[in-house]
């Protein structure tokens, strides 16, 4: 699960303690909470939330760039913060099949983030052609209205019963999960 966090959350230095006790109190794994965070709070952040940062990555939970290539980030931060993940923003991935600029941009991305060691997501699919760009970059995972629209939480359980609770999602009107391209991994929805 992924959750959008304020940047005034990160000041709270009881943050780590109190989202470490909600997991164990649901008896949920840490890495299967993700924290995102916008680029530009990130990018501007002057240090006060670094042991808020350090310390939720030390109990496993995972952290990731939202928005990313929307601000003015620097590799010299991205090297230093303790993330897991970026996600491309939906400015780019939208119009990538159209325009070859941003398909170079979340290429380029796509390969930073892999070189790094971090998971990639690209947010906005909206169309089968750009999940399957995506997929033939290497992207690891993908958000948008191509997979579903935004799911008030109680129809969520349903959506994922019947859709077999596949971690690799199906599109709308499909049958299985994407095919696996040739030395790449699945596609997945998040």
């Amino acid at each position: 699960m992924a959750v959008n966090i304020s940047p005034r959350s990160l000041l709270d230095q009881r943050l780590v303690e109190e989202v470490a006790d909600a997991l164990a109190r649901w008896q949920v794994p840490p890495e299967s909470l993700t924290l995102e965070l916008t680029e530009s709070f990130l990018m501007a952040e002057s240090g006060r939330s670094t042991d808020v940062l350090a310390g939720l990555s030390g109990i496993g939970v995972q952290l990731s760039i939202d928005d990313f290539g929307t601000g003015y980030s620097s590799l010299s931060h991205l090297r230093r913060l303790p993330v897991q993940e970026i996600k491309i923003d939906r400015s780019f991935v939208g119009r990538m099949c159209e325009d070859p600029n941003d398909a170079k941009l979340v290429r380029a991305t796509v390969d930073l983030g892999r070189n790094l060691g971090l998971r990639v997501v690209a947010e906005g699919v909206a169309n089968r052609e750009t999940r399957e760009a995506l997929t033939q970059m290497g992207c690891d995972s993908a958000q948008g209205y191509f997979f579903a629209e935004p799911l008030p939480a109680a129809e969520v359980s349903r959506w994922l019963a019947e859709r077999g609770g596949s971690a690799a999602l199906v599109p709308p009107g499909a049958t299985s999960p994407p095919r696996e391209a040739e030395g790449r991994g699945h596609l997945h929805a998040v």
